[in-house]
């Protein structure tokens, strides 16, 4: 599966141009995505939409203006429009089950997003939503293998959304996954307690079998549910074997470790299964922890395939030595970068497995 454009609207610098050296820092322990001014949605439009669906809208137009046939759209989310939910439940009350307002309702279902992208564009094909908490958007891209094994010349619009609400918020910080102290995103990895930062984002990709002129491919995707580290381990092994050669190798891996110490053992029993010498890289820093993370993690790694650089804010410091100081790959993983492998942990519940090729 290959992709050949994405859009990223996150919490830096990452839409239109794209800026991965500077780090803007959290609020409360809050990442914020820094929206565009949205020139493609119509302003009577624009200013109807909840957060999640301009986001959604927003990062998916560049994408499709541009693009004749979009032959199916999938998105994956794991709240959707959740601020325009509570708007809604709040007037039921407020008015007493009365004459509510219908736009908050309308947008405040998970699948709003692919249906007002498919409505803004006209598009009349296969429009699906995966809600599966953090592997939403893993589902989603498995959902576009299959159409395109299906559908040889069909091109594909998928992507993962995830707001911040204050519902999310609130619930999320009760149940102790965020930090208590307040601490700077850039100070992340080093704060060794519970708990995490919040973070917001939506990425866009577009996708289909053809390899000329395509940036990055996706070809593999594993997802699995447990709390035991030792399966995990064992899983990667076998995703490993499955779908790289003995002479073959993982240039850079990826992962979604996010600062919650009761997490870190999951990372710890990966990195150990991989060769000493492999580049390690982590991103939620960047971008906070939401349940389709992993979405930014995928562009992360295409604007890697293609650059060939990264900032030194992303490499695992301990991995390499203190002398390390430039940015290129070819100096922390000797030679190109052409395979990359993504590992990210959901609540330490659900895992994923996707593997990056140029």
């Amino acid at each position: 599966m290959y992709i050949h454009k994405s859009t990223c609207i996150s919490p830096q610098q990452t839409y239109s141009e794209v800026d991965l050296e500077k780090t803007i820092l959290s609020v409360n322990n809050i990442l914020t995505v820094v929206e565009p001014k949205y020139q493609d949605i119509p302003l009577n439009i624009l200013r109807r939409m909840g957060k999640a669906v301009r986001m959604g809208v927003g990062a998916a137009l560049p994408l499709i203006k541009d693009s004749k046939n979009i032959d199916g759209i999938i998105i994956g989310t794991a709240n959707g429009g959740m601020e325009d939910c509570i708007k809604f439940l709040n007037q039921i009350v407020q008015f007493e089950e009365g004459r509510l307002t219908p736009t908050n309702f309308v947008q405040s279902t998970p699948n709003a997003i692919a249906a007002q992208i498919s409505i803004t564009t006209q598009n009349k094909g296969y429009n699906i939503t995966h809600v599966h908490r953090g592997l939403a958007f893993e589902n989603a891209l498995i959902d576009a293998q299959m159409l395109l094994k299906e559908n040889l010349d069909f091109n594909l619009l998928v992507g993962g959304v995830d707001e911040i609400s204050s519902y999310n918020y609130n619930i999320e910080n009760l149940g102790g996954w965020y930090k208590e102290k307040e601490i700077d995103n850039t100070e992340l990895y080093k704060n060794d307690s519970k708990g995490t930062i919040a973070g917001e984002g939506v990425t866009m990709f577009l996708v289909n079998n053809c390899k000329e002129n395509c940036f990055a491919n996706i070809s593999a995707i594993k997802t699995l549910h447990t709390n035991k580290t030792d399966e995990v381990a064992e899983q990667l092994k076998l995703f490993i074997a499955d779908n790289i050669s003995p002479e073959q190798k993982i240039d850079l891996f990826i992962t979604g470790e996010n600062g919650d110490n009761r997490l870190q053992n999951y990372y710890n029993i990966c990195e150990k299964v991989l060769d000493k010498n492999t580049g390690i890289a982590r991103f939620k820093h960047f971008c906070g922890e939401y349940p389709t993370a992993s979405a930014f993690s995928v562009w992360l790694a295409s604007q890697i395939l293609n650059n060939q650089i990264i900032p030194k804010h992303f490499i695992k410091q301990d991995r390499f030595p203190q002398s390390l100081s430039k940015k290129t790959l070819s100096d922390i993983c000797n030679n190109k970068v052409e395979r990359i492998l993504i590992y990210n942990n959901y609540k330490g519940q659900q895992h994923s497995f996707m593997l990056i090729e140029k």
